[in-house]
């Protein structure tokens, strides 16, 4: 068995390695490590868990040994798509180069400019940035990138679905053209491939087989869930996780959830703090120090429910979660895999519950299928009514009569006809007595003429009269 001491990387990184309790490189480990050290371009294919961060930075770290920075001219640069892969890159370089004397930065967004730029300023040898905030520091006149002598571009797959791509191909364009690229992805989309074809030199690939099976520990179920209407559906559903939640009881510790959307994130979210729940969301508009005191009570215990999509979440590494929700299915089936992997870690027994809407039932056999195996099915712990106060949009206008307008509708001066009794059905010879009586003009009695109401318009009544005597 392959071990890191037999991957020609430094001592000083292979002694940070170890006293971080690693011995056996992953495959992705095993198959980028030895290309890179030798300077070669690498493609690695492979999802979030199966060890990327360390396969390129063990590496930079042993060629970056060699050498100084200069002044706003940093030695390699590694691209990320959201703050926190870019942060939690950042904590790896600090695991793995705690023995060796390098410099770094971590461009984001939600952090001051001149705080980045001293960093800048002084000489780093790698540079961890979001595509942004990194054009941002260039266009200011603050940066160059011509000394870029390795360049990494992680979850690539998540750059082309939040848009990216124009300004990776940008960066590719300001860097030098000698320069060594690491990109990976966990899938290979035409738009992937292209930029891989265009920007990098006979690469060396390689491919983890995608992970389609989650742990044996974790136990997953499907809650089939269907709106009494589609103005409810919505607030309905919501209520639906909450008693999901509750039927949990204590065994859920802590969870995150999941939704497809950043909108319903924010809006599940609030939902849930509405009625009492200990939840806070996690997406790209909030402010970085939100973010990361969001995370940090997560991880602490502090905060028991994350809300969060796949691309806030993606390549966070939280240990010890006991149950995901998914609030949807996911539209990729190999995100479902990504979700439930949360839980269930080294080891431990995990739960993934999974709320299924009838729109997203193609969706959930495209799981099934990844997975090759069927989602048991669970009965809801109680079928939601229109008595949840969680939806303005439901709400129905007490005042507004049975059929038809509310007050709103009619007129200013007109007036509310009063509340009549309907009255009791006559009988045929009841109705021929009133027809005789009319003819005979009584008027005495019950006897109306049929059909016209209580209210009879007297210029009616006279017609009926003058037709009558007639």
């Amino acid at each position: 068995m392959t071990k890191f001491s037999d991957l020609k990387l430094s001592p000083k990184v292979l002694k940070a390695v170890e006293e971080a309790g690693y011995e056996t490189p992953t495959p992705i480990q095993l198959g980028a490590i030895p290309p890179a050290l030798e300077g070669r371009d690498v493609l690695g294919i492979a999802q979030t868990g199966t060890g990327k961060t360390a396969s390129f930075t063990l590496p930079m770290i042993t060629m970056l040994a060699r050498g100084r920075a200069r002044a706003r001219m940093p030695r390699s640069l590694v691209l990320a798509p959201t703050r926190e892969l870019a942060a939690q890159v950042a904590e790896n370089f600090d695991t793995y180069s705690k023995h060796v004397k390098l410099t770094k930065a971590l461009l984001i967004g939600g952090v001051s400019f001149k705080e980045q730029d001293a960093l800048i300023d002084k000489g780093v040898d790698v540079l961890i940035a979001t595509p942004g905030r990194l054009l941002d520091h260039f266009e200011r006149g603050k940066l160059l990138l011509t000394g870029i002598d390795i360049m990494v571009v992680d979850e690539a797959d998540r750059m082309l679905d939040m848009g990216f791509i124009p300004d990776i191909e940008r960066i590719f364009g300001l860097t030098p053209f000698t320069r060594q690229t690491l990109f990976f992805s966990a899938t290979m989309a035409p738009e992937i491939e292209r930029i891989t074809n265009t920007f990098l030199s006979n690469p060396a690939r390689i491919e983890v087989a995608r992970q389609a099976t989650a742990s044996e520990t974790i136990e997953q179920q499907v809650v089939m869930f269907k709106g009494s209407r589609r103005d409810r559906a919505a607030s309905e559903k919501r209520r639906l996780l909450r008693d999901l939640i509750d039927r949990e009881g204590e065994t859920c510790t802590n969870a995150i959830i999941f939704c497809n959307r950043k909108t319903d994130v924010d809006i599940v979210a609030k939902s849930l703090k509405k009625y009492g729940y200990n939840a806070s969301p996690i997406h790209g508009d909030l402010d970085q120090s939100q973010r990361t005191r969001t995370l940090d009570g997560f991880r602490s215990g502090d905060l028991r429910l994350l809300i969060a999509s796949d691309v806030a979440a993606r390549g966070l590494d939280i240990p010890a979660v006991s149950h995901v929700f998914n609030f949807d299915v996911p539209g990729h089936p190999e995100d479902y895999v990504h979700r439930i992997g949360r839980t269930g870690r080294a080891g431990r027994e995990g739960k993934a519950i999974t709320i299924c809407a009838s729109s997203d039932e193609k969706a959930l056999a495209a799981v099934e299928k990844l997975i090759a195996k069927d989602i048991p099915r669970t009965d809801a712990p109680g079928k939601p009514t229109s008595a949840d106060q969680d939806a303005p949009e439901a709400t129905i206008r007490d005042d507004a009569p049975k059929g038809g307008r509310s007050r709103r509708s009619r007129g200013k001066d007109e007036p509310q006809a009063p509340a009549q009794a309907e009255p009791a059905k006559k009988t045929s010879s009841e109705r021929s007595d009133g027809r005789r009586g009319r003819r005979g003009g009584d008027r005495g009695g019950d006897d109306k003429v049929v059909g016209m109401g209580d209210h009879m318009p007297s210029f009616i009544e006279k017609s009926f009269d003058e037709r009558l005597a007639g």
